[in-house]
This record gives structure tokens, sequence and C-alpha cells, in this order.
């Protein structure tokens, strides 16, 4: 997080705030999760987006789109997360991330770690196109929106995330 704090008008952003994190900061958890990983990741990405939200609520001009502002973010902060995790990975050589904790345990069910596995292995814009169709449940037209692409890209991309996955799960039965 940022050291430059400005503090909204007390009151209205703190609200608003708070409800939409009450609302909505476990599915952003999980949205991250899924995209990054790890729990504590996921969290902090989450409790950004929020935070980010927060300050710069004076400046938002449409408060009515604040959760797609919030997926943005948070897709964006797990991008920000995955690239930085390359750069380390090309001076430290890959490591894997710890993410069977008890936490993801109990957020993905064992019955859909293969399907987790097979997700993740997947390139970064599929995934994220897989996890907000089916996750999120979002239409073509919010991905789109959400990832700054158009809607044919959506659907061109789910396309072939779809097959490749079908041909992974169908390797490993």
């Amino acid at each position: 997080m940022r050291s430059e704090t400005v503090h909204p008008p007390p009151g209205a952003a703190d609200t608003a705030v708070t409800e939409l994190f009450l609302a909505h900061r476990l599915a952003l958890v999980r949205l991250a999760f899924l995209l990054v990983g790890d729990q504590e990741t996921a969290e902090d990405v989450a409790q950004d987006a929020f935070a980010e939200v927060y300050r710069r609520w004076s400046r938002l001009a449409d408060r009515g789109q604040l959760l797609p502002y919030l997926r943005t973010a948070v897709v964006n902060g797990c991008r920000m997360v995955l690239r930085r995790r390359a750069v380390v990975g090309r001076f430290r050589g890959h490591r894997e991330v710890p993410f069977w904790s008890a936490e993801a345990a109990a957020l993905l069910g064992e019955t859909r770690r293969e399907v987790f596995l097979a997700v993740r292995a997947l390139p970064r814009r599929q995934r994220e196109v897989l996890v907000l169709r089916f996750y999120l449940d979002l239409s073509e037209a919010e991905i789109a929106q959400v990832m700054g692409v158009s809607r044919g890209t959506v659907k061109s991309t789910a396309s072939r995330a779809l097959k490749v996955l079908a041909g992974k799960l169908q390797e490993e039965r």
C-alpha cells in the first residue's frame, strides 16, 4: 500500500466502502485466490483494491460502478503479483507457492482440486476469462469491461481455454 493517505470526508466514504467490503470482500478474495493461488496474497490484493476505492472516493465519478471497478482492480493487482513473481523467478528460480493451506482447502474443496490445478496451468488471460465467467458468472460484456478487452476477445479466449481445459482433464482420467 502507498504511504500517502488521503482521507475522504467522514461518513459517506466510510459507510459506503464498509458496506461494499462486507458484501463483496469474500468473493473478491476468492477471485484473487483463483488467479494467484495463495490465500495471503489474495487477501492483500483485495484489501488494496478496497483501500484504493476509499482513497479515491472524492474523485470517483460514477459510484454506481464500484463493483466493476473493484473487480478490475483485483484482476490488475493479481497481474502485478504474477509479473513480480515471474521476475523474481528469473533470478531465484521458480518456486511453487504453497496454496493448499487449511483456508485454501475450505475455499475450494477437495473435489475441485484437479480442475483448479488445470485452470492454474492455463495462460493468464485464459485463466482470467474462465474465472470471471464461471466463478463470478459475469457476462461477456462485463468480462470485457473488467479485463479491458473486446467482447470478441473474451469469446475467443474462453473458447480456446475450454478446449485446452477439456483436453487436460481428459488426459488425467
